[in-house]
Parts: C-alpha cells; sequence; structure tokens
C-alpha cells in the first residue's frame, strides 16, 4: 500500500532507486550510435524514444522532438501533481472528494463517476492510474485545484520546473482532445495538449524517480470501484498475465485519442537495469505493446553498451523529499 510506503519512504528516501533515475537524467540524456533506423524493423509509429534510465543514455529515437498529442499518457503529470500535493501534507490518500457534473460528464475510459458521488482520493488515484479513468483525473484536479483551468496551471508549472521544453503543453487533466470536452460546462478546454515523446520520457523518469511507489499501483493487474462494485482492468497489456506480459513489466501508462492514436509510456526492469520507452502514434491498440517489446529487445541487447555521445544537457532541477 501507498501509505506504508509513504512511511518508509520518508524514514530512507528510497536514496538509491530515486537519485540513480535523478541523477541520470539531470546530466542529461545521451544517445546510443549504431542504433536501429528511425522506423525500422517494421516499427510504424508517428514517434518513439527509449531510455536507460540509470546512464541516461538514448538508445533508440524517432521523431522524438515532435510535439504531438499524447493522449493519457499526460495523466502521469496528473499523477504526479496529486502526489506532489500528498507528500506536502496539503491532501491525503483517505481525503474525500465529490464527483462534479463534469466528471460524470467527461467521456471516454470512466470509472462510472455520477455528480455527487463520494470516493476517496486513493481510490481515485488508482481508478486513473491502473484503468485510465477520465473521471477520476477530473475528480482529483478538482479537488487539488478547485477547477480543472487552475489545476492545468499548476500542471504548466510544474513542467517548467522538471524541465520539459517549451513545446510542451498541458491542456487539461485528462488528456482528452479539447473538442471531447468543449461542451461539459467546467472543462479546460481552450488547448490541447502536447508532448514529444522525449518530453513524455523526461515527465515518466521524474514520476518514478521522485516518487518510486507509483510502479506498485501502475503494476496492479486491476483495481475496484467502491461505488459500482465494478474490477477495472490494467489498459496495461504489458503486466505479467497480460496479452503482451514482458517480463520486468511495472508500468506506466497507456494512452488514445484518434488524432494521437494509440500510445503508451513503458518501463521495464530487468536486474539492475531499467528502460523508459514511449512509442506515440501507433496503428492498434496491440501494435503499441509490440512496438514497446521491440524496443526492450533493443535496450537489453545494449546492456553495458558504452558507445556513448553526449548530447544537449537537459538541466533538470528536482525537488526531492
Amino acid at each position: 500500500m501507498i501509505e506504508r510506503r509513504e512511511k518508509n519512504r520518508r524514514n530512507a528516501l528510497k536514496l538509491t532507486a530515486v537519485l540513480a533515475i535523478i541523477a541520470a537524467i539531470c546530466l542529461g540524456f545521451q544517445t546510443v550510435k549504431g542504433s536501429a533506423p528511425a522506423g525500422g524493423a517494421g516499427m510504424n509509429l508517428s514517434a518513439a524514444i527509449l531510455i536507460d534510465a540509470k546512464s541516461g543514455e538514448v538508445l533508440y529515437q524517432h521523431n522524438a522532438d515532435r510535439p504531438l498529442p499524447p493522449a493519457s499518457m499526460s495523466k502521469m503529470m496528473t499523477e504526479l501533481v496529486v502526489l506532489d500535493h500528498i507528500y506536502s501534507g496539503e491532501l491525503h490518500w483517505n481525503d474525500e472528494v465529490q464527483a462534479s457534473a463534469y466528471a460524470e460528464a467527461i467521456p471516454g475510459s470512466r470509472m462510472g463517476l455520477a455528480n455527487g458521488d463520494k470516493v476517496l482520493v486513493r481510490e481515485l488515484f488508482e481508478a486513473m492510474t491502473v484503468y485510465s479513468a477520465n473521471d477520476a483525473a477530473v475528480a482529483l484536479a478538482e479537488k487539488i485545484g478547485g477547477t480543472e483551468e487552475d489545476f492545468v496551471a499548476k500542471m504548466n508549472e510544474r513542467a517548467r520546473r522538471i524541465g520539459l521544453s517549451k513545446t510542451a503543453v498541458f491542456g487539461n487533466a485528462s488528456g482528452l482532445s479539447k473538442e471531447d470536452i468543449a461542451n461539459i460546462p467546467g472543462a479546460a478546454s481552450e488547448r490541447d495538449t502536447l508532448l514529444s515523446a522525449r518530453d513524455t520520457a523526461k515527465l515518466a523518469g521524474h514520476l518514478i524517480g521522485k516518487y518510486p511507489e507509483v510502479l506498485e499501483v501502475s503494476s496492479r493487474s486491476s483495481v475496484k470501484v467502491s461505488t459500482s462494485k465494478r474490477t477495472l482492468a490494467a489498459t496495461n497489456w504489458m503486466l505479467a498475465d497480460q496479452p503482451f506480459a514482458y517480463p520486468g513489466s511495472d508500468g506506466l501508462k497507456t494512452g488514445y485519442t484518434p488524432n494521437a492514436g494509440y500510445c503508451f509510456t513503458g518501463t521495464v526492469k530487468r536486474g539492475e537495469q531499467r528502460l523508459i520507452s514511449v512509442v506515440m502514434g501507433a496503428s492498434s491498440k496491440e501494435a503499441r505493446f509490440s512496438e514497446t517489446a521491440k524496443l526492450y529487445q533493443l535496450g537489453f541487447s545494449r546492456q553495458g553498451s558504452r558507445i556513448a555521445q553526449s548530447i544537449n544537457p537537459m538541466n533538470i532541477h528536482f525537488d526531492v523529499i
């Protein structure tokens, strides 16, 4: 449970896991020579990137700096802002949240909230992280920000603090296209979310580097909804016992909209090596996982490689707690 890890984390800070990832990303991504050609090996994606989380090496990249709609992968920033508020004491896992009419009306993946439903922060976070529930993301955003628009301001401010590029912009808490929510009162529908594959990987690295306990949630195969007694299956099909199970896979976030195509930010650990991958614009739900498996195979085949040259440092500042 996250609350047990909170106590352990405050005592020991999980320095090895946290600082290894943070140090690598603070030093900047590096690129490995001789990686597979962009779009090669049968890959059919709008953009992709694969990094070694410990060394910071970029093992593969294709259109990695092109701003694209990330769909629900943007919920990783919603998760980050929620966890910031948990660990600052401004929010608690057992706090009760009352769902709004906007949460009830939002389309797409949903845990089934109705206007007036009261649900704990913990349950909303789990439904958002495991099932990608849009209504859970909205409920958390409104709980923290008062309005989704004010929460989005926190998302964009956080993006600047962790050093995402100037092209990275968050438009709402769920990752839906603005036209999907434009007619819903209370929705932040002024602009679309845009992230490059590199920015998405950087966000993922910061999230699991600062809050490694999020992997305890993202690795779950399902979560239960107290209000409806439903069981929501994980959208990540690379977890154990899933159709595209990959040994060591424990996260992180799927995404889909018609504009974005099928997307996936994955992470996998084998021995001491952890990889973070991002695929954007895959042609199908299945393809985003099969393409990720190709990236994982490439990454693990390069274990121990030191053939690297430095590129632009990221100069990210992390507030380690």
